[in-house]
């Protein structure tokens, strides 16, 4: 199970480690976590522990960088050998994803998967069906933007021949 999020103050206010004290422009950014689940489904069969989540360069990603932080809404899937953990990056509402060769990680940054939609947040999932892959989401268009209004959308994923993800426009360019 992959989860987490920053939301409502719990985990940016709990203090684990030494680099939490340090200056917020130097701070790490709070890591999704991971956990393997018994066979029942309901229990962990592990403790928690967190995914790194790194530059291109190996750095780990800073709190301060709200455009690939993670926020919530951690979501995994294997392609081509690979696991894409993407997730929201919360109040600069993109969708973004990194890679790793395992899927405890670590797994690096590599873009953004959409770009913001109408509403305050966005959550999605991706999933393979009849050899396509397709990009759930939602956003709050029907409602004339009341951000708990949502409803879901969905689109075709498309990969580049490196594995990239294609950025996805939700009403255009």
């Amino acid at each position: 199970m992959y989860f987490g999020g920053i939301g409502g103050g719990f985990l940016q206010n709990e203090i684990k480690n030494s680099s939490q004290l340090l200056p917020e422009n130097l701070r790490p950014a709070v890591a999704p976590k991971i956990a393997k689940m018994k066979a029942n489904m309901i229990e962990f069969d592990e403790k928690p522990r967190d995914i790194l989540v790194l530059n291109e360069d190996g750095t780990p990603i800073l709190a301060v960088d709200t455009d690939k932080r993670f926020f919530e809404a951690a979501w995994v899937h294997l392609y081509k050998g690979k696991y894409y953990l993407s997730y929201s990056t919360g109040d600069t509402h993109y969708i973004v994803y990194a890679i790793g060769d395992k899927p405890y990680g670590p797994f690096v940054y590599q873009g953004i998967i959409l770009q913001p939609v109408i509403g305050w947040t966005t959550h999605h999932s991706i999933v393979e069906f009849n050899s396509e892959w397709y990009l759930f989401y939602h956003d709050s268009q029907l409602s004339g933007g009341i951000t708990h209004q949502r409803n879901v959308k969905m689109c075709k994923l498309h990969y580049d021949e490196q594995g990239k993800i294609e950025t996805i426009y939700p009403y255009g360019k």
